[in-house]
């Protein structure tokens, strides 16, 4: 569960690293992209997870969520309009951007553990991401999700 202290602003090196993040990179393809090792992009992930207060194995799309939300990187442009959504699967978007465990999304999403996966892969063919991080940085670019911190609903990773 992510905390109401204050976030800790990302140092320059780390606010590179998390847009490289926030752009979809993978952590191998971030150490490949800044020559850095990847146990040094490893540390630097866990430095960021730390300053955004998420717990330490939420998955990038919360990670990149928060990235946004709390204005450390800057927010994406949308490449393409936004698809229409039904009421349903933006429960199943915001559910994505807030929690890791599966069973979290299912509650946020108000659905069955047993239909989440399918939800999932629903909204991801919908919109043509490629994986919950690019929905979530597709989502910011169309501007599905709020980026005022104060709109979150306290989400747990």
């Amino acid at each position: 569960m992510t905390t109401s202290a204050p976030i800790t602003p990302l140092t320059p090196t780390l606010r590179r690293v998390a847009q490289h993040l926030a752009n979809g990179l993978t952590a191998k393809e971030i150490a490949a992209e800044t020559s850095l090792s990847a146990v040094t992009v490893r540390q630097y992930m866990r430095d960021i997870r730390e300053s955004l207060h998420c717990l330490p194995r939420c998955k990038p799309a919360v990670i990149v969520h928060r990235l946004f939300t709390t204005q450390q990187v800057a927010s994406p442009t949308a490449d393409r309009p936004a698809p229409s959504l039904t009421p349903e699967q933006r429960l199943v978007l915001r559910a994505v951007a807030e929690h890791s465990d599966p069973r979290d999304i299912a509650v946020a999403a108000k659905l069955a553990p047993a239909d989440q996966r399918a939800a999932l892969d629903q909204l991801l063919a919908d919109t043509g991401a490629r994986d919950t991080t690019h929905l979530v940085i597709l989502a910011h670019g169309w501007k599905l999700l709020p980026t005022d911190p104060a709109a979150r609903s306290g989400a747990s990773q």
